[in-house]
This record gives C-alpha cells, sequence and structure tokens, in this order.
C-alpha cells in the first residue's frame, strides 16, 4: 500500500467515525406516520368528494386536490420542513411528485421564467415523466395487440 492509498484510507476512517449516526427505526416510524397522515387528507378528499361527485370523478379531483396541496406547500417552503421531517415518507405519497416538480422551479425562480423555471421545472421529475410515459406506451400496445390477436 502507497503512501496515498494509506492516506485515503485514513481519511475515510477518519470521515466514517465523524459520521451522525442515524436512527433507523425514529425515521420508519416518522416516514410511516407522516405517509398516513397525508393519505389520511387524501381518503378525507375522497370522502368528501363522494358524497357529491359521482366515483371515476371523485377520485380524479382527490389526485388533483393532493397534488395541488403538495405544490402549494412547496411553494410557501412549508413541504420541506415536513420532508426533513419525515424523510421518505413525505416522498412516496403523488404529494412527493408536486413537490419534485415545484421545488426546482422555486429554487430557480430568479434565473427568469424560461431559463430558470421553464428549463429547471422537469429537473428531478423529468426522468420519472419519462420513463413512464415511455412504459405505459409499450404496455399500452402491448394490450392492444394481444386484444386485436388473442388466438395467436
Amino acid at each position: 500500500m502507497n503512501l496515498k492509498e494509506k492516506r485515503t484510507k485514513e481519511y475515510q476512517d477518519m470521515v466514517k467515525a465523524s459520521e451522525p449516526g442515524t436512527n433507523i427505526l425514529k425515521n420508519c416510524i416518522f416516514a410511516f406516520l407522516t405517509g398516513g397522515i397525508i393519505c389520511d387528507i387524501g381518503q378525507a378528499f375522497l370522502n368528501i368528494y363522494s358524497t357529491y361527485l359521482p366515483k371515476d370523478e371523485t377520485q380524479t379531483l382527490t389526485s388533483i386536490t393532493m397534488i395541488f396541496l403538495g405544490a402549494f406547500l412547496t411553494g410557501i417552503g412549508v413541504y420541506d420542513k415536513i420532508g426533513r421531517f419525515a424523510g421518505a415518507g413525505s416522498i412516496v405519497p403523488i404529494t412527493g411528485f408536486a413537490n419534485s416538480i415545484v421545488s426546482p422551479a422555486v429554487e430557480y425562480k430568479k434565473e427568469g421564467f424560461v431559463f430558470g423555471v421553464g428549463s429547471k421545472m422537469f429537473l428531478i421529475a423529468g426522468p420519472v415523466l419519462v420513463y413512464g410515459i415511455s412504459t405505459s406506451i409499450i404496455i399500452g400496445l402491448i394490450y392492444y395487440f394481444v386484444k386485436i390477436f388473442p388466438a395467436i
């Protein structure tokens, strides 16, 4: 082992020793509770909407409401605080997707609407959208051809 490798290993050992420990159980509980509360809020909207609208409309309206709330809370800086507390519990629900679109847009708004907000809005969510849409098209085509040619 040469001097450079030895110093690199010493440095890595020093960094590992100074890292704060993580409390995995506490983080899992916070993520579970926060994700559950977000889902409960979504369920409450679904229940409220279902008293006035047909089922297919209530599901769409609930998704729209939750996306709006996630985007709104990100815009006013509240969702980031929830994310620091909850971790994955705030990322997994649909509100986390709204946060991943609005967060870069808010961060880069000082660069203008075209080169800031417009170009950076899908920085995080862009790959998710591209692969999600591409996969849904492929699955849709497979479904279409299986339905047309069921005997093959």
